[in-house]
């Protein structure tokens, strides 16, 4: 047998104090766990405390007034005055080729013809038919005159002088429908035939475009009729050309309202003297619509666009800002706004809502900022704000 535990004094420990010591030992080790987690919450609660926003650098600028010339855009497709593909009334082989390709050409050239083959033959054959009716009728009206011959004779070679005439006129206009002439002056476009070709009636040969002046065909929304009218000045703008402007007018707006759409289609003309717009080119348009307008406008770079709306943010100075602030110490927060923006000119957008005149407004930085964020100003670079930006050259 195992010998039973005793103390120094030679006598075993009471049940209680095992209890009071396991007690006090597991007292001990349930502090330490839940004291150090409270101790850890504490002094992260310190830290997080001492924790602010940290400031923000941006620049600024105070909204003012400016004269705001109201615009209706669009976008639309140059066309010719005139313009036409040519091609044949009839079929043959291509005898003459009168032109070159891009050549400027003038109403009623020829510029290709086709094997005339029996024509002039026939003509002669029909031609001496003709001839032979005339003089018979006339050789017979005068007999009737001796009353030699019936009314009825000379009935017959009167109309047989008429169809002998009128077959005669046909074949010369056969004949002629085998020249193929330009029916304005303009400018041809690349050569689509050659010679010793058998060009089918029909067949395309060339398109031949009036260049000046040019026309261009947009739309517009149904609104738009209360603003616009025919004679009004537009301006229209093409990649080609760059910012370069080409001054037109109005010359017709279209006698209905696209049931689809909804929109209404607008031409105006374009003078184009050195021939550098052409049918087919993609062009932008502009029409000053009404008097210009004093509004807020402001750098395009100075809204955060959104679904939820377009905001801009302002600059407010704090409620109760330091007496001696420190350095880089800011004293000024960010405060957003939603705007309503009308339109836009260059580099600026016209604020309809939201901002008024005097209004410090972050144009630069604000991708960052939170509201209430506090800022440092720093305008020594500012994004442009022109009406009419250029492209620097190199």
């Amino acid at each position: 047998m195992t010998a039973p535990i005793t103390t120094r004094a030679g006598k075993r420990p009471s049940a209680t104090k095992r209890m009071i010591i396991m007690l006090i030992l597991v007292g001990v080790v349930l502090f330490l766990i839940f004291g150090f987690g409270a101790f850890r919450n504490i002094m992260i609660g310190k830290f997080l405390a001492t924790l602010k926003n940290p400031p923000q650098t941006v620049a600024t600028m105070i909204a003012q007034k400016t004269s705001f010339q109201p615009v209706q855009t669009s976008t639309g497709t140059l066309i010719a005055e005139q313009g036409a593909d040519l091609s044949s009334e009839v079929s043959g082989i291509v005898s003459t080729i009168t032109f070159k390709s891009g050549q400027d050409v003038k109403k009623g050239q020829v510029l290709v013809t086709l094997q005339p083959n029996n024509d002039q033959a026939l003509l002669a054959q029909l031609k001496a038919t003709a001839l032979l009716d005339r003089i018979t009728y006339q050789r017979d009206l005068a007999q009737y005159h001796a009353q030699a011959v019936s009314m009825q004779t000379v009935d017959t070679d009167r109309a047989n002088l008429a169809s002998g005439e009128a077959q005669v006129k046909s074949q010369l206009a056969l004949m002629a429908e085998k020249q193929i002439v330009a029916p304005f002056s303009g400018r041809i476009g690349i050569r689509a035939v050659d010679l010793g070709q058998y060009l089918a009636a029909g067949t395309a040969i060339a398109s031949l475009q009036e260049l000046n002046p040019i026309d261009i065909d947009f739309y517009l929304p149904q609104a738009s009729l209360r603003t616009i009218h025919s004679g009004m000045r537009v301006q229209v703008s093409v990649d080609a050309f760059g910012t370069t402007p080409f001054d037109g007018k109005i010359i017709a707006i279209d006698s209905a309202v696209s049931t689809t759409t909804r929109m209404i289609q607008i031409r105006a003309r374009l003078t184009n003297p050195h021939d550098e717009l052409r049918p087919g080119m993609f062009a932008r348009v502009a029409i000053d619509v009404g008097a210009p307008e004093a509004v807020v406008t402001l750098p395009q770079t100075a809204i955060a666009y959104n679904s939820f709306g377009d905001t801009v943010f302002l600059v407010e100075p704090d409620k109760n800002p330091p007496k001696t602030p420190a350095r880089n110490q800011p004293t000024q927060h960010a405060k957003q706004v939603f705007v309503t923006l009308g339109q836009t000119r260059g580099d600026q957008v016209a604020i309809l809502k939201g901002v008024d005149p005097g209004d410090q407004v972050v144009v630069a930085g604000q991708v960052k900022l939170l509201n209430n964020s506090p800022v440092l100003i720093d305008n020594k670079i500012v994004p442009a704000n022109s009406p009419n930006p250029v492209v620097p050259n190199d």
